[in-house]
């Protein structure tokens, strides 16, 4: 079986996005032409790639191996050429959430930036980082995980409390703690159903029997905020998030905390070592 060179690069990219749309504009081509590429490497390899899960796509066991078979490929191609020229290395890549930039890594990146690592930075979710550092599209990751997986190296990174949000003129701004029990018939600020926070606090919702509402779906901590100080109603929030003091922060006593992994993969390459321990 022959794979070409081209499909694999456009697989790799698709699976970096998982987004036909941002993928076709990187690779500057149409994207029906990709959607038939894929398939065609679908119907080679006999295996699906990828699938759809709600608003997402997620890529199959085969498709994460032919990512990471792909970007292995491509980062082999580039030591060779490497060799030849005496080119510089590449610059290292680092994947996380927006929350994790705007909270925990900003003295962190100072000091790597600091030391004259050259550092490429990228976004993405939880299963988009764990997909970005599989596949060998970044070389260290951070996210929030429940449980961490058994194939990446994940260091625990810090662990915060979750935390309710209300104004000052909510009844519940003027205690200490609160249990879920308090939040009975409220109208919360939530992130979307496919966001795992969301549903980490649906879970738990139901295993107490509370009640309640979705006041507003809002994506990415600051939007939580802005909606909560606007009055629309509270939010339970990773308790790293800043906030203002039209705003009370309150721990909530029967949420687990949540704890952010550093992820890599087993390598021998010692500017992640460095990058890692800076992180740390």
């Amino acid at each position: 079986m022959e794979l070409i060179a081209e499909d694999l690069q456009a697989f790799a990219v698709f699976a970096r996005h998982r987004n036909f749309t941002r993928a076709a504009e990187e690779l500057h081509v149409s994207q029906p032409a990709l959607h038939t590429r894929i398939r065609k490497l679908e119907t080679r390899l006999g295996s699906r790639l990828y699938e759809k899960q709600g608003r997402q796509l997620l890529l199959t066991g085969a498709g994460e191996r032919l990512a990471a078979f792909a970007n292995d490929t491509r980062d082999r191609t580039a030591d060779f050429l490497r060799t030849l020229d005496a080119a510089p290395p590449r610059p290292l890549v680092l994947v996380a959430g927006s929350g994790a930039y705007l909270y925990l890594l900003g003295d962190s990146l100072r000091r790597v930036l600091g030391r004259g690592l050259e550092l490429r930075l990228r976004t993405a979710d939880a299963a988009g980082t764990l997909a970005a550092v599989r596949g060998g599209e970044a070389d260290v990751g951070v996210t929030a995980l429940g449980v961490p997986p058994d194939d990446l190296d994940c260091e625990l990174l810090a662990q915060v409390p979750q935390t309710l949000i209300v104004r000052n003129d909510h009844r519940l701004a003027g205690r200490r703690t609160v249990r879920l029990r308090d939040l009975q018939d409220e109208a919360l600020v939530v992130p979307p159903k496919d966001r795992p926070h969301r549903q980490q606090l649906e879970r738990s919702m139901l295993d107490h029997g509370i009640r309640w509402s979705v006041a507003v779906e809002a994506e990415g901590w600051e939007l939580l905020v802005h909606f909560v100080r606007l009055g629309i109603g509270p939010a339970v929030v990773n308790g790293s998030v800043r906030t203002t003091t039209a705003v009370r922060k309150i721990p909530v006593k029967d949420l687990p905390p949540i704890r952010y992994y550093v992820i890599t993969r087993s390598t021998r390459d010692a500017r992640v070592d460095t990058l890692r321990r800076a992180l740390r």
